[in-house]
């Protein structure tokens, strides 16, 4: 460092200018009051939810992920039948409603879906009535379930309500007894169409068991079984709700082989032109009748050894009663006889279809030969 004293002095003069400028500054970055309004920003008040401005983009990462995972739980199938049914039970509960409810009625279907039980009743709206029934020939429970704007409209309409207005809806109480009567009414009356429904497919009876307000004392099945959810919008001009069916995968499996099966009309299935047909043709087919005399277990070295102008001795009487057997099937005890210049046969009795079955058509020409 130099000790010129012009030098020292511009490098004072210098630094004290920064020093003022530095002080003039430092009022404008003092902090401000305690009761001065501060706003924060997004990534405060997510830091305060416990939120990361990065989880939509990690979300849109693992979606197909969580999709692969969820698909592997379980997998639903889909039963073509089932549709054909619900579509019936609509025009069947449309038809009924409008008699029990004496008003004009509309029912249509929502949607129908396929989830877990557990997710369900996770998502029920409460305030509901849950009614649960058993299927009586498929020894196993299902789930109806009646939304609260339907309870009150079902209510209003049948105790006489004025048409064209909305159904008033009092909320955080119990329902009255009145009122679970009317939905048990209700829902008897929707069993009895889905048994109509199910008719043509398979007999099966529903009966209603209990009605429920809290899902959980309504569990019918496992929380991770698989069920078919049907929801069905009932309008009554202006007032109405939702019924929804549910019925576990479980509770159709003494019918899914008839559900998988594709159909052709109201006839579930059948084919009423190519029944008649098939129906014709067995009526013509020709088949050979056996008449079996007697039967015998010989040794294979026997009947090596038989020769032309052997003699098989039978063990049965004259007259004794023959069998008629088609193949391995006993079909006919007969009499032996003669009509003409022909031996004939003549039908006795039928044999049960367990009997014993019938002789090969070789032995038959080697007792008849015998006979004669």
């Amino acid at each position: 460092m130099s000790g010129d004293p012009q030098e020292e002095a511009d490098l004072d003069a210098a630094w004290g200018a920064a020093l003022g400028e530095a002080a003039a500054a430092a009022p404008a970055a003092t902090p401000a009051a305690p009761d001065a309004a501060r706003e924060l920003n997004q990534a405060e008040i997510d830091s305060l939810l416990g939120f990361d401005s990065g989880s939509d983009r990690r979300a849109a990462a693992q979606t197909g992920i969580e999709r692969i995972i969820r698909s592997g739980l379980v997998s639903y199938e889909r039963l073509p039948m089932l549709e054909i049914v619900f579509d019936r039970l609509v025009r069947l509960l449309s038809t009924t409603l409008r008699n029990f409810t004496s008003d004009n009625v509309e029912v249509s279907i929502d949607s129908i879906a396929s989830l877990r039980f557990a997710d369900y009743l996770d998502s029920v709206p409460l305030p509901a009535m849950l009614g649960v029934f058993k299927a009586e020939a498929w020894d196993n429970y299902a789930m109806a379930v009646v939304d609260s704007p339907m309870i009150y409209s079902v209510v209003d309409v049948l105790l006489g309500g004025r048409r064209g207005t909305a159904a008033m809806r009092i909320e955080g109480r119990p329902y009255t007894t009145i009122e679970r009567s009317l939905v048990e009414r209700l829902l008897n009356v929707v069993l009895a169409d889905l048994t109509a429904a199910f008719e043509p497919l398979s007999p099966v009876v529903f009966r209603l068991e209990r009605l429920e307000v809290n899902p959980r004392f309504a569990m019918i099945s496992r929380p991770s079984n698989a069920c078919v959810l049907v929801r069905l919008r009932v309008d009554m001009e202006g007032r109405g709700g939702k019924l929804e069916l549910l019925i576990p995968y479980a509770t159709l499996e003494p019918v899914r082989e008839l559900l998988l099966q594709q159909f052709m009309g109201e006839k579930f299935g059948r084919d009423s032109i190519w029944e008649t047909h098939l129906a014709e043709e067995l009526r013509h087919t020709e088949v050979v009748l056996d008449v079996v005399l007697d039967e015998q277990i010989m040794p294979l070295g026997a009947v090596l050894d038989l020769r032309v102008g052997d003699r098989i001795a039978l063990g049965v009487a004259p007259g004794a009663p023959v069998r008629l057997a088609c193949g391995p099937v006993g079909l006919f005890e007969a009499q032996l006889g003669r009509r003409e210049n022909r031996l004939a046969v003549r039908i006795e009795r039928a044999l049960p279809r367990g009997g014993r079955p019938g002789a090969a058509g070789a032995a038959t020409q080697v007792t008849e030969e015998t006979a004669a």
